[in-house]
């Protein structure tokens, strides 16, 4: 359980608190049976003065800093100097590292625009044209899938969110359960599209090499379904196109009543 008292974060090695840090801590401590879930905990108690930050702007300042630099360069340290705070104090708002990743999730999910999502009744457009809005989320936010698919988010706006696709696939006839279970299908498969996306972006010679080593593979004769592959005369797709082709037929495979 954490103590009253907070420790030296680990991503922050060595530093020591201020004497207003100390002060500030020793006003609000930690109680010993905090709930661990972020969301459960209160933003501000109401005793003392009206707080310098708030988790939307610590959210916002983190973001900024992940956009730029990448996740890995986030740390409270680096928060607070983008606030002008001391380290310390930032974990009144936000209590260790992991409630920064939850409310940088959730500050992500808030850029959904669901009026403009409203659901049709068409299930299948309506999950194309979120898959796309998915998308152009994680390419905005570079650092983003990979954080979804390690620790999903279950804050307000990530509740909105999960909300809108019930209310999208509503029409599909599923039970709640089973939308549920293929909403995890859905976001797994936009935020490794977007992973695969970045990577293929940034490594054309490993794209390279990857396909030389793929047709010489498919050419040994060891590998004949591999081979039978390769020999479709279809043309490679453009990303585009190969995005939505994938994102159909997982669509397809969601809205599939289960056997």
């Amino acid at each position: 359980m954490p103590s009253s008292k907070r420790p030296t974060s680990p991503d922050e090695p060595g530093q020591q608190p201020t004497g207003t840090d100390r002060a500030i801590e020793s006003a609000t401590p930690t109680p010993p049976d905090a709930p661990e879930l972020i969301w459960l905990r209160p933003e501000r108690t109401g005793r003392g003065p009206r707080p310098a930050h708030s988790r939307a702007s610590i959210a916002a300042a983190a973001v900024r800093i992940a956009d730029a630099e990448g996740l890995d360069a986030v740390s409270m340290r680096r928060v607070a100097a983008a606030l002008g705070a001391g380290t310390m104090s930032l974990y009144n708002y936000v209590p260790k590292k992991e409630h920064l990743l939850d409310l940088m999730l959730d500050a992500a999910a808030a850029e959904y625009d669901f009026a403009a999502l409203a659901p049709t009744g068409d299930c299948r457009a309506d999950l194309v044209r979120l898959g796309h809005r998915q998308l152009d989320l994680c390419r905005r936010h570079p650092w983003l899938p990979a954080l979804v698919l390690a620790r999903p988010g279950i804050g307000p706006n990530a509740l909105r969110y999960t909300d809108h696709y019930l209310a999208v696939t509503a029409p599909s006839g599923l039970s709640g359960g089973a939308r549920m279970e293929a909403m995890a299908l859905f976001n797994g498969f936009v935020c490794q599209y977007a992973q695969y996306e970045r990577s293929a972006a940034s490594g054309a010679k490993w794209q390279a090499e990857l396909m030389g080593y793929l047709t010489q593979a498919a050419t040994s004769g060891a590998y004949p379904n591999l081979a039978a592959a390769f020999a479709d005369p279809s043309p490679p797709a453009d990303p585009a196109t190969a995005f939505d082709r994938a994102l159909g037929r997982v669509i397809t495979a969601m809205l599939s009543p289960a056997q």
